[in-house]
């Protein structure tokens, strides 16, 4: 039997048509997808019998999409902070991850990472980590649409021995789960400086032979160039080109380093960027040319990258960072309007995906991933524009209910899936087990 549930927010934000704000419509949705938008009279008038929901204090609108996320990281939060990327690495996480990372770890830092995004209103996340089945699993039980990045690197962990082992799990996880609703996968190369040629050659067969995308730190630092300029004569993204990789197959994260000629290489290949602001601001990487990727056409959606490195799961607040960085970055006010910035969170990132048919935008057909933000706290009135409020003044407590595939994962601040009081257990046990094994 069929459900049906109307939805009646003030505030309406399809995101397509660009710019588009409703005002007393209503969104109805018939279990999974979104089967029409029209006004609030008309939709009580035609479905009577529905699951009527008053949102009258509420911006609609499409949940964000998490284009780049280490959600497992979320149990190292805080463990090693006021670093610079490579020492962070080098002598703390990867330390760390040898000791703790398993099935159990990923998975647990999974879902909590991914109730700390429900709550912030992100109801998709790209990430990229190990174990690729926990991760899996993890968003089959927190409900979130999971894209799971299958990391790939050159040297051992605790998950595989090499670049061939990473492959192969993440292959055989990809076989396992891809046919769950809302699983998806991605061949995940760690990064060009800890990835060999012949392994990118690898990938790039893998991603055709198996209809995956790639997922793939490049140009996170200065420091990453000029060591590929030593060891391959070329700067990393050049490299890359060489080797094939670059494609609308293709999520780069970070791109903080990308020059003119770089960016309009980006354009000709289509290949995608997950900006990923307040990581790139906590480890002093720089500032990503992002309103000239824009205007270049290159897509740009947004990250949070993990929580051992920014520390918040918090896709608003990195909204409006994102949206202040490139005004101040490019010297120009006009710069990611609001508009603009909230596409790139939403409709943008969907693209990136290769999803945007299915959801990032509130069009009938579309997956009912839906959030509403609630836009009567002080902080966001007077109100004069809900977008401008969204990306300016709105914080992620203000988002109330979050749906995906039509299911609802939190109402009024409750989140209805996940109970809040095992994962703070969850959480303060590995707390615990890091600290008893972590030297002081």
């Amino acid at each position: 039997m069929t459900q049906i549930t109307c939805l009646h927010p003030t505030y309406l934000l399809p995101i397509e048509p660009d710019t588009t704000v409703l005002l007393k419509h209503s969104l109805v949705m018939e279990d999974e997808k979104i089967i029409a938008i029209l006004p609030e009279s008309e939709a009580r008038k035609i479905y009577p019998t529905a699951n009527h929901i008053n949102l009258d204090k509420h911006a609609l609108l499409p949940g964000f999409i998490n284009l780049h996320a280490h959600s497992a990281m979320s149990l190292l939060r805080g463990l090693a902070d006021d670093l610079a990327l490579m020492e962070w690495l080098n002598e703390h996480i990867w330390p760390a991850e040898k000791k703790h990372v398993n099935d159990e770890f990923v998975f647990d830092g999974t879902v909590y990472a991914m109730a700390e995004m429900i709550r912030g209103g992100t109801t998709t996340v790209n990430d990229m980590y190990f174990h690729n089945d926990a991760v899996a699993r993890a968003g089959i039980h927190s409900g979130m649409r999971t894209i799971v990045g299958c990391s790939v690197l050159e040297f051992p962990t605790g998950y595989a021995q090499n670049a061939d082992e990473y492959l192969a799990k993440g292959i055989a996880a990809k076989s396992e789960f891809e046919h769950q609703q809302g699983i998806y996968f991605r061949l995940a190369p760690h990064a060009p400086y800890t990835v060999a040629d012949e392994t990118f050659r690898k990938i790039i067969a893998l991603s055709e032979q198996h209809e995956m995308g790639i997922h793939c730190h490049i140009h996170e630092t200065a420091q990453e160039i000029t060591d590929s300029l030593k060891q391959y004569g070329v700067r990393p993204l050049k490299r890359l080109h060489n080797l094939g990789l670059l494609s609308n197959k293709l999520i780069a994260a970070h791109m903080v380093h990308a020059n003119d000629e770089e960016i309009v290489t980006l354009a000709q290949t289509g290949v995608h960027i997950a900006h990923n602001p307040a990581s790139n601001l906590k480890l002093a990487s720089g500032f990503a040319p992002i309103h000239a990727m824009q205007m270049a056409g290159v897509n740009v959606g947004i990250g949070t990258d993990g929580a051992a490195s920014n520390n918040k799961l918090d896709l608003l607040g990195d909204l409006r960072m994102a949206a202040l960085l490139a005004k101040a970055q490019s010297n120009n006010p006009t710069a990611l309007g609001a508009h603009a910035a909230l596409k790139m969170a939403t409709l943008n990132g969907a693209k990136a995906l290769g999803l945007d048919k299915e959801i990032g935008s509130l069009i009938p057909g579309k997956f009912a991933d839906l959030i509403a933000i609630d836009l009567s706290d002080i902080e966001t009135q007077p109100l004069f524009d809900p977008v401008s409020q969204i990306v300016y003044a709105a914080s992620r407590d203000q988002i109330s209910h979050v749906w995906v595939h039509g299911q609802c994962l939190m109402f009024n601040r409750g989140l209805t899936r996940l109970d809040q009081e095992e994962l703070l257990n969850k959480a303060h046990w590995w707390q615990q087990r890091i600290s008893d094994q972590t030297p002081q």
